[in-house]
């Protein structure tokens, strides 16, 4: 068959580019038509003291002016707003608000212990909390300064008192020391020290040291290695150096 002449191709393409670009023109003008309408709102919540932060994390703690902002924008929003539009939430919707921070250091130490299929301790009053971090070894006592620890395979002592000291082993996780003197700790696998088994222990340091000897490749040498830190730690938790 004899091609279509060239003027007859470009007639029957250019239809769908008109269409195209009308499209375009419209939703960027309809864009331009909302976006006048919302600025406005947001410049006036900028200028109300404090308010730039009242929708970010410190809205858990907002200042009397910055809930006045939230509620002023709010209001105005509501009446430029399509009806099946929701406000918009701000982070203090999802999240619990924050205790007040006390005056003084307290006596206690709160504490929150956390794994993923077992709480051990949740706002619980401590003397002291003993934490095994990637940089060392350091105590937890009321009104230490915020913190945040990665925990190496180690013991997590709990001291309720002086005659009653708790020891956990744990694999890893985080720790985390609030400003409000409360203690998070989050570990991936925690186990009582008194319930490790000293033989299950040396026993699995030998096969993990036998199976970085006879590793094949790197993926088998890291994975032995890992084993030797824990059982390692285990052990030196039991008393055994």
């Amino acid at each position: 068959p004899r091609p279509q002449p060239r003027g007859i191709r470009r007639a029957h393409a250019r239809p769908s580019r008109v269409t195209s670009s009308t499209s375009a023109r419209s939703v960027a003008m309809a864009l331009r038509r909302a976006m006048a309408q919302i600025v406005p709102l947001v410049g006036a919540a900028a200028s109300t003291t404090g308010a730039s932060r009242a929708f970010g994390t410190s809205g858990l703690r907002a200042s009397d002016a910055q809930k006045e902002s939230i509620a002023s924008f709010m209001k105005d929003f509501a009446s430029v707003k399509p009806s099946t539009m929701d406000n918009p939430s701000t982070p203090s919707d999802f999240m619990r608000t924050l205790k007040e921070m006390p005056t003084s250091i307290p006596d206690k130490l709160t504490l929150n212990f956390y794994m993923p299929h077992e709480v051990e301790f949740a706002g619980v009053e401590v003397e002291q909390v003993q934490i095994p971090a990637t940089t060392g070894d350091f105590g937890v006592l009321p009104g230490h300064v915020p913190t945040v620890a990665q925990m190496r395979p180690g013991v997590v002592a709990v001291t309720k008192s002086s005659s009653e000291v708790h020891k956990y082993f744990v694999s890893s996780g985080f720790a985390f020391i609030h400003a409000d003197s409360t203690t998070d700790i989050m570990a991936v696998e925690a186990v009582p020290v008194d319930q490790l088994n000293a033989e299950v222990v040396k026993k699995g340091l030998a096969d993990y040291q036998a199976k970085l000897s006879n590793a094949k490749d790197d993926y088998e040498r890291a994975s032995a290695q890992i084993g030797i830190e824990v059982c390692s730690a285990m052990n030196h938790a039991l008393g055994n150096v």
